[in-house]
């Protein structure tokens, strides 16, 4: 197994507490990694695990797993772990395990889940959207389905996002998260493959020419996967189909950074806005 072989490559350091009295990396810690790996797999799926899991009916249990060690991983070293899936049964699945440093295979390895009844722990037939979407996923397709629209088209999802992410998560008050804007703005939603809301935002009018960009919302174990920007750039490409030159937007402090990469710039001081520091940012539109 190569690098190129895995959509999936998880960087990791390694950790002080992960090397033994040989100055490499302790062997069991190797599942550990493949383990955290995994949960990259399913959130560059864009599958939330336990509502998905929950919502199919049954749960992933490890039946087998092998390590073979090619080399060994030191205090401090950058490596990737690899996941993919090598084969899907009846009720079975089978990631192929690989760790890198740099080029170098250190590690390669295969788990062996079986899906099954939570309650009864007995095996059930992997369900068949489970199963497509590995399998998209493998073929390098879209993991989510990027929908434009109005208020009234996707109200019930982008509600749900932003309960989760605003009102549950960041505890604003539910008076200054709904607004008459939503009716005349034009909302995007990020939809799973299992038909799931996992991000939002909306698109206003701030000025002639100038569009607002605003809640935009990702749920928490999405962020990081590049979904949030592919709601951004939907809004953007929106807003310059309709004529808009510039983009302007209230960034919460922690993700001025996200709005960096997407070329807005800070202007003016920070300030608060529902116990949350704030700071606007702007944008041509015209590159």
């Amino acid at each position: 197994m190569k690098r190129t072989d895995f959509r999936c490559l998880d960087r990791l350091r390694v950790r002080w507490a992960e090397v033994d009295l040989q100055k490499i990396v302790f062997n069991s810690h190797y599942l550990m990694y493949f383990d955290t790996a995994v949960a990259t797999y399913w959130r560059l799926m864009a599958m939330p695990y336990n509502e998905t899991l929950e919502q199919l009916g049954g749960d992933l249990y490890v039946r087998k797993a092998t390590v073979e060690y090619e080399g060994s991983a030191r205090y401090d070293d950058l490596i990737d772990v690899g996941i993919r899936c090598a084969r899907i049964g009846t009720s079975s699945l089978v990631f192929g395990a690989a760790v890198f440093r740099g080029d170098e295979r250190l590690v390669s390895g295969e788990l062996v889940y079986v899906f099954a009844d939570p309650a009864t722990q007995t095996s059930r037939p992997v369900p068949q959207p489970l199963r497509d979407a590995m399998q998209a996923f493998e073929a390098g397709e879209p993991m989510v389905e990027m929908r434009v629209g109005a208020w009234r088209e996707l109200e019930g999802d982008a509600r749900r996002v932003r309960t989760e992410v605003f009102i549950d998560e960041q505890k604003i008050p539910l008076a200054m998260e709904w607004d008459d804007a939503d009716a005349s703005a034009v909302h995007a939603v990020a939809v799973n493959r299992f038909g799931r809301p996992v991000a939002t935002g909306r698109l206003l009018t701030d000025a002639p020419g100038i569009a607002r960009i605003g809640r935009l919302a990702v749920l928490r174990p999405m962020r990081g996967t590049r979904i949030g920007r592919a709601v951004l750039d939907s809004l953007l490409r929106a807003a310059r189909e309709r004529g808009d030159c510039e983009a302007v937007l209230n960034a919460q402090v922690s993700a001025e950074p996200f709005y960096d990469r997407a070329g807005f710039a800070r202007r003016g001081a920070e300030f608060d806005e529902a116990g949350i520091a704030h700071v606007e940012m702007i944008r041509s539109l015209g590159d």
